[in-house]
């Protein structure tokens, strides 16, 4: 049959048989699941997960070892030296015993060429009368005789082939071998031409097949045209079994796997001793510096020796010695400023009363002085009231530095407290033309909280605002979202500059020294405000733009000792800055894709839908509150956004940077 007319069957790899597959037939459905959602597709991203996920052990082990590192890259680099050693040696080994192999070979078969050359030379040829069958059964008798007489010189090193120069079926009936070798598979075609078309001897490596069974081996072939004793040109082989050469090689590899299997764990072995001298002190000397980190600051290094190891430990040694020395002497002398201040606070209060009793006389009598002397009565009622203010501060402040702070917990509503806080600072509202908001007190805001240190907080924040708002409003917004509670000033004053929204909380902190202040504030409000809120497990943050105003939130959880997860009220207000130009540049890209439709959709999407009613908001009224001589009313804000600050957050100019002192 022709080759080249066979057809494909059924079942054959790359044959595709019955119907074509289509769209919904098989594998679309895997298709699309492959396919749906990020690129990869589901399927390969559980793979991945999968195949991931037991490999996160050793990728931490990789990540936090040195010692693991150090030794996996040592295996790594003695594993390719040793590989590459390995092959350059087996090179070296295979060319050698085949250089051998092929010298001995070509003597071989150059002594059996002679030979053979000789025989024919020296044998009488067939009579002439014989020139059918006889002729050409008497030079195959020759050679058959030729090939076992120089076969029998090998002793299994060799065999001996002789082939006719016919082809055909012709080439095959004067083919005779040495030791059951199959001739015809034995000798490549290629070799076969190039002895064939020279005079010369020809090699060639080739795979020697027997006709007996026996497995095939690699083999080196040598050929050389010849004439029998006729004067016939016939081919003459010699096949050179390499089984020797190819057990050595084996034996050589093997030798060179062991050894450098050797090497590499034996090296490994030597860098893990060697890593583990260097690594076991740096361990050391990172736990140590843990527990000195977490205040035992006797802890020291364990040192043997006098190598570098031993002096670095040393050195250790001596700058723990000496942080520990220099940590209790601040210590002592914080233990020493503490006292002082506490021990000052308590002895002034003594003489403290003594001259407010005496102020508070002279006061009363101010209208029998002149006007000089009155003005000078007044003033020393307000910076005694002010001292008084300051040394409550400093025992507070005291007490936080001392440890000594009680938090007295209990279920609040925070509405309460602000109306109380609101309707003390009404006063200074009113003096300052500005309106205190409150937003969000629809519903109760309750919290498990000391009320008196949460009302000093909120006292100080809002204070703060009237004071610091330019005569704009203040917006107190309170909100409660899972397990916390938030309350929230806002004020559209000066603002803070960038920076200075975390240096606010310091003590006596600043950012104008030359600004005067109304209520004579002793600069430890807001690091007071700020102990009272860590003393509760909460948060108090501000928030701040230069010439925007400010806003300063506390959160608080619901349940004392509950950890904070976030905040119901965001720290940055929806009317700041920034919110306002990026809620216009949305406003602008939604008129470009409006304008952009046909007029029909377009006047559909400018159609303005009704407005909504104006949410109410809650003042303070100072007369009429039950207890604090004010009550609270309601009134509705025209044009108002429900969050207290769309009145406030028009667009105006910027102001010079302003200053606030807390």
């Amino acid at each position: 049959m022709n080759a080249g007319s066979t057809a494909p069957k059924p079942g054959d790899p790359g044959v595709r048989t019955g119907r074509a597959a289509g769209p919904g037939r098989g594998g679309s459905s895997l298709g699309r699941l492959l396919q749906d959602g990020t690129p990869g597709g589901p399927v390969f991203r559980l793979l991945a997960r999968w195949v991931r996920r037991p490999l996160l052990p050793a990728v931490r082990l990789w990540r936090r070892n040195l010692q693991v590192r150090v030794v996996a890259g040592t295996l790594l680099m003695s594993l390719g030296v040793v590989l590459l050693l390995g092959l350059v040696v087996i090179g070296q080994v295979r060319n050698g015993l085949l250089d051998a192999k092929e010298k001995a070979a070509q003597s071989q078969a150059a002594g059996g060429f002679s030979a053979a050359q000789d025989r024919a030379a020296t044998t009488p040829s067939a009579p002439g009368g014989d020139q059918g069958g006889g002729r050409a059964g008497s030079s195959v008798n020759w050679r058959s005789t030729l090939v076992e007489q120089l076969a029998s010189g090998g002793q299994s090193a060799f065999n001996v082939v002789a082939l006719s120069l016919e082809t055909g079926d012709t080439a095959s009936r004067g083919a005779r071998a040495s030791g059951e070798v199959d001739p015809t598979t034995s000798i490549p075609a290629d070799l076969r031409h190039s002895v064939a078309q020279g005079t010369s001897t020809f090699q060639s490596y080739a795979r020697i097949h027997y006709t007996s069974g026996k497995t095939s081996e690699p083999g080196l072939v040598v050929g050389k045209r010849l004439n029998d004793a006729d004067g016939t040109p016939y081919e003459l082989y010699y096949l050179f079994p390499l089984t020797q050469e190819e057990d050595s090689l084996a034996l050589v590899k093997g030798t060179l796997a062991t050894a450098g299997l050797f090497v590499v764990v034996l090296l490994g072995a030597i860098a893990w001793l060697v890593v583990r001298q260097v690594v076991t002190p740096v361990r050391m000397a990172a736990g140590i510096a843990e527990r000195l980190s977490a205040g035992r600051l006797q802890e020291r290094m364990k040192v043997t020796g006098e190598d570098d190891i031993a002096r670095l430990g040393e050195a250790f040694n001596k700058m723990a010695q000496n942080l520990q020395h220099k940590i209790m002497q601040l210590e002592e002398l914080s233990r020493m400023q503490r006292r002082f201040v506490s021990d000052v606070s308590h002895e002034l209060r003594t003489p403290l009363t003594t001259v407010r009793m005496a102020a508070d006389v002279i006061h009363d009598a101010r209208a029998d002085f002149d006007p000089v002397t009155a003005r000078s009565a007044e003033l020393l009622g307000d910076q005694l009231d002010r001292f008084e203010s300051l040394l409550a501060d400093l025992l507070e402040i005291s007490r936080f530095d001392a440890g000594a702070a009680a938090l007295e917990a209990a279920p609040i509503d925070l509405r309460e407290v602000v109306r109380r806080v609101i309707g003390g600072a009404e006063p200074l509202a009113e003096r300052k033309g500005c309106r205190i908001v409150v937003v969000g007190d629809e519903q109760p805001v309750v919290a498990e909280a000391d009320v008196r240190r949460v009302e000093r907080v909120l006292r100080n924040l809002v204070v703060n605002a009237v004071e610091h708002g330019e005569g704009r409003d203040v917006v107190v917004r309170l909100a409660a979202a899972g397990g916390a509670v938030a309350v929230a000033v806002r004020d559209y004053g000066v603002g803070l500059k960038p920076g200075e929204a975390t240096r606010v909380f310091n003590r006596f902190w600043r950012a104008d020294p030359a600004r005067a202040r109304t209520t004579g504030g002793t600069g430890l409000g807001l690091s007071i405000a700020v102990e009272d809120a860590r003393l509760h497990g909460g948060w108090l943050q501000a928030w701040g733009e230069a010439g925007g105003g400010s806003q300063f939130r506390l959160t608080l959880p619901r349940t004392a000792d509950e950890p904070l997860r976030g905040s119901p009220i965001p720290l940055e207000p929806e009317d700041s800055r920034r919110n306002r130009e990026q809620a216009a540049a949305g406003a602008g890209a939604r008129l470009t894709a409006v304008l952009a439709q046909p007029a029909g959709d377009r006047q559909a999407a400018l159609s303005v839908p009704p407005r909504m009613p104006p949410v109410p908001r809650t003042t303070v009224d100072p007369t009429a509150l039950p207890g604090n001589g004010a009550r609270v009313v309601a009134r509705n804000a025209e044009g108002s956004d429900g969050d207290g600050g769309e009145a406030m957050a028009s667009t105006r100019a910027e102001r010079e940077d302003g200053t606030r002192g807390r």
